[in-house]
């Protein structure tokens, strides 16, 4: 499946950047490429950079998922774009994406940044938050206002509600964008962590960033991590939860910067 992709690079050619990879930007569940695009613009001033919407997310076709599938959506376009190897970046269900390919085709990955989620079942928290936008009635017409005051009833978090409110198309019949039946049927799938065969390990540079107050990436998953990836490193945002890229974006601008230049 060819997925959509929104592109960026530096106006002019950079002697300097000649021949590096390009860096690929992956959401985590229920978001899009555009979410990105704070990250994408900074690295773009100097590197070519693809943002992705995953399968069932924004512009992307829908189908139902698994992380081998994804991992194989991912490589075909990146293929067709001419964009391997690529350095990928991944936040979530995109970092469970991105380590799937990585472990996979190791070839095709130059390096490796996995933002707050461990390669292990671990579980989005938002499977009830699926099945309730699958009982949202909309009206014949909505603006973003109303749309906004009709998740209220679905969706307390405004940070969770403001992710959703980009998923409707407003206007005359509004409906959802995403496949949300292909990933509420998905997410036991969503939730896992793919089999890896014995010996699968992924040898290039690998950076682990966790939220100091998130629960995903555990003490206990450290050993995991060592065997599939072993050059890993790992780096807390502190008073960072699981959106780390959004409560400290600047934080996570610098680190991402570092690690892409370094490799």
């Amino acid at each position: 499946m060819l997925l959509n992709v929104i592109e960026r690079g530096p106006e002019e050619i950079i002697p300097e950047q000649v021949g590096r990879p390009p860096i690929v930007l992956l959401h985590g569940l229920f978001g899009r490429a555009r979410n990105l695009g704070f990250f994408q613009r900074r690295l773009a001033r100097t590197r070519r950079t693809l943002a992705i919407d995953l399968r069932n997310h924004g512009d992307s076709p829908h189908g139902l998922m698994d992380y081998n599938v994804m991992a194989a959506d991912l490589l075909e376009t990146l293929a067709h774009h001419n964009a391997l190897p690529a350095t990928l970046v991944g936040h979530s269900m995109g970092g469970k994406v991105a380590m799937t390919l990585a472990l996979s085709r190791p070839g095709m990955v130059h390096s490796l940044l996995v933002a707050d989620i461990p390669p292990a079942h671990t579980g989005h928290g938002q499977f009830g938050l699926g099945e309730q936008m699958l009982r949202v009635s909309f009206p014949p017409f909505l603006n973003r206002a109303g749309a906004d005051r009709l998740l209220q009833h679905y969706i307390a978090n405004t940070d969770v509600r403001a992710l959703m409110l980009q998923n409707i198309e407003v206007g005359e019949n509004p409906h959802w964008t995403i496949g949300l039946r292909e990933i509420v049927d998905s997410m036991p799938n969503v939730e896992s962590w793919p089999y890896i065969p014995e010996g699968y390990t992924y040898p290039g540079p690998t950076l682990f960033l966790a939220g100091g107050n998130s629960p995903y990436i555990r003490r206990e998953h450290y050993a995991t991590m060592r065997r599939l990836f072993p050059c890993y490193r790992l780096e807390l945002i502190e008073h960072a939860g699981h959106w780390l890229h959004v409560e400290h974006p600047q934080k996570f601008a610098e680190l991402l910067e570092n690690f892409t230049e370094s490799t």
